[in-house]
C-alpha cells in the first residue's frame, strides 16, 4: 500500500502486513501497515513518503459511520515532505491533526514533564513572582552544557559516546540533508544547496537579508528565499518574524532564523568540543537558539496557543523572543551569563512598560530563579 523506509527499530506488540523490497531509489521499502491492538480495536500506523493518493485512498475506505467512534485509528508518521503535509491538511481538513515530533527537549531528557514555570506562565492571572516560585531547576549547568553541545536527536543520547555521536551526526547530514531533501525537491541544485547549508549555520541567530545570501551563493534572490523555505519546511530552520504590532518606533522588519537543533548547528559549524564552542563566534547565538527552541517546544507540549516573534528597533533596542497567545504578551531576554546587570535589561523593561505586559522573562545560566523587580522574572535554563 505504501512505500516506507524500514528502520531497525523494534516494533513491539504490532502485527505487520506487507512486503519488504528494494525501492526504486535503492532504499529498502515496506509496503503495508502496522497494527497495534487497542482493546477490541486497533491502531494502524501509516508511514508514507510521497504516496499521497494512496494515503487519501486509505481514508476513503474508512467507513464514515465509524469515524467518530474510532478517533486515533490511523497514525501517520515518517514524512517531512512539505507537499505531502500540505496535501493531507487540505484534503483531510477537520479530520486530521498534525503533530510535530521535534528532537528531544531538555525537559524530556531530564524528567519527561513540561516545565512548571512555563505552565504557570500560561496562566493569565500569574505574575513574575508566581513564575519564580514555580521554577525548579532540573539538573545543573554542566549537564545543561552537555545537552547544548549535542542537541536533542534521540539516537546519540540512547547510545552515548563521543565517537558514536559524531559518526551518527555525520551520517544524518549525508543521508537526510544531502540525499533525502534532494529527493523531496527534484529540481534542487544540490551542490549550491550544500553550500547554503554551511552558510545557514553561520547565519543562525541573525536577521536574514536574502539579497546578501543570494549574492554569496551566486543565485537569484527568489532562489535564496526558496532555500530558506526548504530548510524551514523540512524542520532544519526556524523562521522567527519581526514583531510589528502597535509599533511606535522604527522596527527592523526582516525575519531572524535559527538552526533548530544545537547539535546539528555545532556539527555544521565544525565545532569539535565544548571548549571550542565557548570561544566560537556563534556561541551566543547558538545558546539563544537553544533557549528559544526549549521555550517553544515546552509551550507546544502544554497545548498553549501562541505565536512567536523577535523585536528590534532601528536604534538597537531588542527583545530576543516575544510570545503572544491566550496568556497575553510576554517578552523574553536570553543571556548566556549567570549574572545579568540591570543595564542589560533596559530594552526588556521598555517593552514591558510600553505594551503593558504582565511581566518579562530573563533566561540565563544562573543557579536559582530570582526577581529582578516586580515585573521581571529571572529563570535558569535548567528550570525550562
Amino acid at each position: 500500500m505504501f512505500n516506507a523506509a524500514v528502520s531497525d527499530a523494534e516494533v513491539q506488540g504490532a502485527s505487520l502486513r506487507g512486503t519488504a523490497h528494494p525501492g526504486s531509489d535503492g532504499v529498502l521499502a515496506w509496503d503495508g501497515v502496522a497494527r497495534w491492538p487497542r482493546g477490541n480495536d486497533r491502531t494502524e500506523l501509516l508511514s508514507p513518503r510521497r504516496a499521497t493518493s494512496s494515503l487519501l485512498l486509505a481514508f476513503g475506505f474508512w467507513d464514515p459511520e465509524k469515524r467518530r467512534a474510532e478517533r486515533g485509528r490511523f497514525v501517520v508518521t515518517g514524512s517531512s515532505s512539505p507537499a505531502l503535509l500540505k496535501s493531507i491538511s487540505e484534503s483531510l481538513a477537520g479530520r486530521i491533526a498534525v503533530i510535530e515530533m521535534a528532537p528531544l527537549s531538555w525537559a524530556e531528557i531530564r524528567s519527561g514533564r513540561p516545565s512548571s514555570a512555563l505552565e504557570v506562565m500560561t496562566d493569565r492571572a500569574a505574575r513574575a513572582g508566581d513564575v519564580v516560585s514555580a521554577a525548579h531547576p532540573r539538573g545543573d549547568v554542566v549537564e545543561a552544557h552537555e545537552f547544548w553541545r549535542w542537541g536533542g536527536y534521540p539516537e546519540p543520547w540512547l547510545r552515548g559516546g563521543e565517537d558514536f555521536r559524531r559518526m551518527w551526526m555525520e551520517q544524518y547530514v549525508r543521508a537526510y540533508l544531502y540525499r533525502d531533501i534532494g529527493r523531496l525537491f527534484p529540481g534542487l541544485d544540490q551542490a549550491r544547496f550544500r553550500t547554503f547549508l554551511g552558510l545557514m549555520a553561520g547565519l543562525s541567530g541573525t536577521v536574514i537579508n536574502t539579497a546578501e545570501v543570494a549574492r554569496s551563493l551566486g543565485v537569484s534572490q527568489p532562489t535564496a528565499a526558496d532555500y530558506f523555505e526548504i530548510a524551514h519546511g523540512t524542520f532544519l530552520w526556524r523562521r522567527v518574524p519581526s514583531y510589528r504590532r502597535d509599533a511606535v518606533k522604527r522596527i527592523v522588519k526582516h525575519s531572524k532564523g535559527y538552526v533548530r537543533d544545537s547539535g546539528l548547528l555545532h556539527h555544521l559549524s565544525r565545532i569539535p568540543d565544548l571548549e571550542a564552542l565557548l570561544v566560537h563566534p556563534v556561541m551566543g547565538r547558538t545558546w539563544e537558539g537553544l533557549v528559544l527552541e526549549e521555550i517553544i517546544r515546552g509551550l507546544d507540549a502544554l497545548g498553549a496557543g501562541f505565536d512567536y516573534y523577535f523585536y528590534r528597533t532601528s536604534a538597537g533596542a531588542e527583545v530576543d523572543l516575544v510570545l503572544e497567545g491566550d496568556f497575553g504578551l510576554i517578552p523574553v531576554e536570553i543571556k548566556y551569563a549567570s549574572v545579568v546587570s540591570s543595564r542589560e535589561l533596559r530594552g526588556l523593561r521598555e517593552f514591558v512598560k510600553e505594551r503593558g505586559c504582565r511581566f518579562g522573562l530573563v533566561i540565563g545560566n544562573q543557579v536559582q530563579p530570582r526577581l529582578f523587580d516586580e515585573n521581571i522574572a529571572g529563570i535558569p535554563f535548567t528550570a525550562l
